[in-house]
């Protein structure tokens, strides 16, 4: 009997480090934003109100994962889809998991991944945008390619104390795009490869990125390559940080950079500067101003917003937003029906919107 009591104990043992060794974790979180939208001069010289989806953050389900592995070793996996809360429609053009699907290997030495995820311009422009990046009135109504996502991309992020860099290439950064990602005997069709690096330290911080995307097929400009540059930093002081960035954009052989009309082979340069205060516990006010010269042209747009977030609890709160769009020489930048802002406004003409909101995370 004692044999067998000391037999159980000893298998216990064993399962039990077993099982620490093998410890996963499976998270469901989302976030679900839903508002109402007013906006003048949309392109048939009329006004609208409207119920829009994603405003402050993009709705959106997801499940992240993850197993030790033992020695530091962990396996990860995320998979996240977008989208629209008024309508239940899926986002990203209808795919299951558009945000985000991934699976990586993390240990001291950062994480290593693999599948769809964010560029590397997405990866630090949530952080140095006065608006927070928001899918609506934020920068990237001035260049929507700062939030893209790339099909078939490895990935290495590092955090060594207050650096973090990342790395990332895809062999075709938009599978549904027709014959212009994965192109067997054409490698360059739909190639991504940027990076980025960012530092933060007290109330300063500073991040630059780079990125490169081929956007051509076999059968129209194969060649049609879009460059970018990033550099940009904040810096806090009490309830207040001030933030202010430049974006070069370039683009080769055929191909057309956001506002450039059908320009190809254009050239732009985007400033921005603006403002967050914490004026109370739950009130959150930001503005930001954002200047886009597009070379060999005086088509060039500003873009100014507001906007105050009330924090109900920590996962629910409220939102006003208040965007203008100031047109110069036939640009055409809206506020957007989407992100993207450029056509949606007639040349020339000018657009205010409001929208105001609730959002909900879990």
């Amino acid at each position: 009997m004692k044999s067998g009591l000391k037999l159980l104990a000893a298998s216990a043992v064993v399962i039990g480090s077993s099982a620490a060794y093998g410890q996963t974790s499976v998270t469901l979180y989302g976030v679900v934003d839903a508002g109402v939208e007013y906006v003048n001069h949309q392109p048939n010289g009329h006004d609208v109100v409207r119920m829009t989806p994603g405003n402050v953050s993009g709705s959106r389900w997801g499940l992240r994962g993850a197993e030790d592995l033992g020695q530091g070793l962990t396996g990860l996996f995320v998979l996240e889809s977008g989208l629209d809360a008024d309508t239940g429609l899926s986002g990203q053009g209808g795919r299951l998991f558009g945000r985000s699907a991934y699976v990586g290997l993390q240990g001291q030495w950062g994480s290593f991944l693999l599948g769809r995820q964010i560029n590397a311009l997405f990866d630090i422009a949530g952080d140095i945008d006065p608006i927070g990046l928001a899918p609506k009135y934020s920068l990237l109504v001035q260049d929507i390619v700062m939030a893209s996502r790339a099909d078939n991309t490895v990935k290495y992020v590092g955090k060594f104390g207050g650096l973090k860099a990342s790395a990332m290439y895809s062999f075709g950064s938009d599978s549904t795009r027709a014959n212009g990602s994965e192109v067997p005997g054409n490698a360059k069709l739909g190639r991504e490869f940027g990076g980025n690096l960012s530092y933060a330290a007290g109330n300063f911080s500073i991040a630059t990125a780079y990125d490169e995307s081929n956007t051509g097929t076999t059968t129209t400009t194969p060649d049609a390559t879009t460059r970018r540059a990033v550099l940009a930093g904040t810096y806090s002081f009490g309830n207040t940080t001030v933030y202010a960035g430049y974006r070069w954009a370039k683009a080769y052989d055929g191909a057309l950079l956001p506002g450039a009309a059908s320009q190809a082979n254009q050239r732009s340069n985007l400033w921005w500067a603006g403002a967050r205060w914490q004026a109370t516990g739950a009130l959150t006010l930001s503005a930001g101003a954002y200047y886009q010269d597009f070379a060999g042209t005086n088509a060039d747009p500003w873009l100014f917003v507001t906007s105050a977030g009330y924090a109900f609890s920590k996962r629910t709160d409220g939102y006003l937003t208040i965007g203008y769009t100031k047109n110069h020489n036939k640009s055409n930048l809206g506020l957007g029906a989407g992100a993207a802002g450029f056509g949606t406004v007639l040349a020339g003409a000018n657009q205010f919107g409001t929208v105001i909101g609730l959002r909900h995370k879990f």
